[in-house]
C-alpha cells in the first residue's frame, strides 16, 4: 500500500436528534468538535462546519497534522476516549465529536457527524443534506471512497500484480469519466447548490492530487488530468473562502510522510492544481448583517 491504514478502532455512533427526549439534541455550545484538517475525514467536518456558519454555535478545537502518541492516536483526545469507553482499546483518533456536559464523545463516525450538522445544526445555512438527495448523496461517497481513493491506491501499489494495477486505474478513470459528465450540465454535482456530495468530492479531489498522485506514474497521472470540468471545479471550490482556508498542504504532507510505506513515482513531479494559489485567492465572505 502506498499509506499504511490507520489502526482500527471502535467507532462512537451516537445520533443528534431534534429534541432532549433524544437524549443528544442540538443545544449551542453543548458539543465541540475535534478535528485535525490534514485528516480528510476531518477536513470534510471542518468545510461542512464553516458552510453552516457554526463557529458561534459548536466550537472545534484544532489538533495537530501528524498524531502525537505512540500508537497513532491523539494525547488530548485520550481522556474523552477513556471516559466514554472504559480501557479504550486502540489509539484516541479524531475525528470526535464530543459532549461537554458529560464529558463524553458523541460520535467518531464522519458520515453520521455530517448529517447531523447539516440537518440539526444547520437551520442558517445552506441546505447540505437536502431531502430527497439522501441516496444521491450516499452514491458519491461511495464512488469517491472506491472509486476514486481505494482504486488510487491499488493502482498506486509497488511491486505485486500489474494487471491488478491496470484494473484500479481503469476504475480510477471510469470514475472520473462519470464526475467529469455530471459537471457538464450542472454548477455543483448535485444541481446548483452546494451539498455533502460537493465536500466529499472535494477532499477526495484533494488527496487524489496531494498524496495518492505521488505513487503514480507520470503518464497516469496526465491521464488524470484529462477532466478538464473536474478540475476546474475543484480549483473553483478551492477559492471558496469555506474550503480554501481550511487547506493545510503542508499538514497533509507531513501527515502523508508520516504514515506513507509505499515508494514515490514519477507522478509526483506532475501537480495537477496549484492548491495554495487558488486558496490565498479565496473570496473573502460577506459581512453578516445583525437580525
Amino acid at each position: 500500500m502506498p499509506a499504511s491504514s490507520p489502526t482500527a478502532v471502535p467507532s462512537f455512533r451516537g445520533r443528534i436528534g431534534c429534541d432532549a427526549r433524544s437524549g443528544y439534541y442540538a443545544a449551542p455550545h453543548r458539543y465541540r468538535l475535534h478535528l485535525s484538517p490534514s485528516c480528510p475525514h476531518c477536513l470534510q467536518i471542518a468545510v461542512t462546519h464553516r458552510l453552516l456558519g457554526l463557529d458561534d454555535t459548536l466550537p472545534v478545537t484544532l489538533l495537530p497534522a501528524v498524531p502525537d502518541a505512540p500508537d497513532g492516536g491523539y494525547r488530548a483526545l485520550r481522556p474523552l476516549y477513556e471516559a466514554s469507553s472504559h480501557q479504550h482499546p486502540g489509539p484516541a483518533v479524531a475525528p470526535v465529536f464530543s459532549d461537554g456536559w458529560t464529558g463524553t464523545i458523541v460520535s467518531t463516525h464522519t458520515p453520521d457527524i455530517l448529517r447531523d450538522l447539516a440537518r440539526q445544526f444547520g437551520g442558517h445555512g445552506p441546505d447540505l443534506h437536502p431531502h430527497g438527495a439522501e441516496e444521491a448523496i450516499e452514491a458519491v461517497g461511495r464512488l469517491c471512497e472506491r472509486g476514486i481513493t481505494r482504486a488510487a491506491q491499488r493502482a498506486g501499489e509497488s511491486g505485486g500484480d500489474p494487471a491488478a494495477r491496470d484494473i484500479a486505474l481503469a476504475a480510477l478513470l471510469r470514475a472520473l469519466d462519470v464526475l467529469e459528465w455530471r459537471l457538464g450540465s450542472r454548477e455543483q454535482l448535485l444541481g446548483d447548490e452546494l451539498t455533502l456530495a460537493d465536500v466529499q468530492l472535494w477532499v477526495t479531489l484533494v488527496q487524489l492530487d496531494t498524496v495518492h498522485r505521488h505513487h503514480l506514474d507520470a503518464t497516469t497521472v496526465h491521464r488524470i488530468t484529462d477532466h478538464p470540468r473536474l478540475w476546474a471545479y475543484a480549483r473553483r471550490l478551492t477559492a471558496h473562502p469555506a474550503f480554501g482556508s481550511h487547506l493545510d498542504l503542508d499538514g497533509i504532507a507531513r501527515r502523508h510522510h508520516a504514515h506513507c510505506r509505499g515508494e514515490e513515482a514519477a507522478g509526483a513531479a506532475v501537480q495537477i492544481v496549484d492548491w495554495a494559489a487558488y486558496a490565498r485567492h479565496a473570496t473573502p465572505e460577506p459581512a453578516r448583517q445583525p437580525g
